[in-house]
């Protein structure tokens, strides 16, 4: 899948996927302090790169592109609330900067504000409708907003431009069998043939009915990151099917990993944090 993951600090991003420009009046003490925040992450030094971002924002307080930055810092340290509050304060300063829609979306899902993320991805997509095709993390929010009409269109959309993606099937197929029943979703399931990764074969397979849980355990063996699908996959496939038990074990499973880096094991988290909500 696309868009995985945090972007680079600083990174030079084009068109609709630009980063917000720093304040128009020039600053060599806020540029170089960029710098040394940029040198700081490069050796993951977190708590560094914060403190020079703070002293960037005390020089300069209207720069938005350093309010964005110290939100991609906070988003790192998995402080969502300041992440949200600087990507916040950024766009406030310049609203025309797609990406930090994008971020502040992310950011959003992952505290579990799944109406906002949303909201964020559908504005980073109005800045340049290109992007939609690209965009399944928007359809991941439609799916835990209960739109499922709108996830299943968003996840045809992805296919075109990701056309061999198991997990892109498996999210058009749990969107169907929310809205139409697992058979509907079953014989619409959209066919995959060059997934290599593992264990997608065998995921794909379960939710065709022509597999089994055990091929998919077998398949991931003891690779963790494969585990961790396997375990994500599997509580999505018992919850298709209303087993509400073995949805909570699998999905608390999976929800044991966190990687920064991958945006489905933050999916697990929220997942698993959703299932212990009390029911309303």
């Amino acid at each position: 899948m696309l868009f995985a993951g945090i972007v680079i600090i600083l990174s030079a991003l084009p068109g609709a996927f630009a980063a917000p420009a720093p304040s128009p009046v020039p600053n060599k003490a806020t540029d170089q302090l960029l710098a040394d925040i940029q040198a700081a992450i490069n050796r993951k030094d977190t708590q560094e790169a914060l403190k020079l971002a703070n002293r960037s924002l005390e020089l300069d307080p209207k720069n938005p592109q350093t309010c964005f930055v110290r939100g991609q810092i906070h988003e790192l340290m998995r402080n969502h609330p300041k992440a949200i509050a600087d990507y916040t304060e950024s766009i406030r300063l310049q609203p025309n900067a797609p990406m930090v829609y994008q971020q502040r979306g992310a950011e959003n899902f992952r505290a579990g504000k799944i109406k906002e993320s949303i909201a964020d991805f559908e504005k980073f997509i109005g800045f340049d409708p290109r992007t939609a095709a690209q965009h399944w993390q928007l359809g991941i929010s439609y799916y835990y907003a209960g739109r499922y009409a709108d996830g299943a269109r968003q996840f045809e959309l992805h296919q075109t431009v990701n056309p061999q993606d198991v997990e892109n099937a498996v999210w058009h197929f749990l969107c169907v069998a929310r809205k139409d029943g697992i058979e509907k979703a079953r014989q619409g399931l959209i066919p995959i043939t060059s997934d290599h990764r593992v264990p997608m074969k065998q995921v794909h397979a379960l939710f065709a009915g022509k597999g089994q849980p055990e091929d998919v355990f077998k398949a991931a063996g003891q690779d963790e990151s494969a585990v961790f699908y396997a375990n994500l996959y599997l509580g999505l496939y018992y919850e298709a099917g209303g087993d509400v038990i073995k949805t909570r074990e699998y999905i608390g499973k999976a929800a044991e990993k966190l990687d920064p880096g991958n945006y489905m094991t933050e999916v697990a988290r929220v997942h698993d944090q959703l299932l212990k909500k009390p029911a309303k």
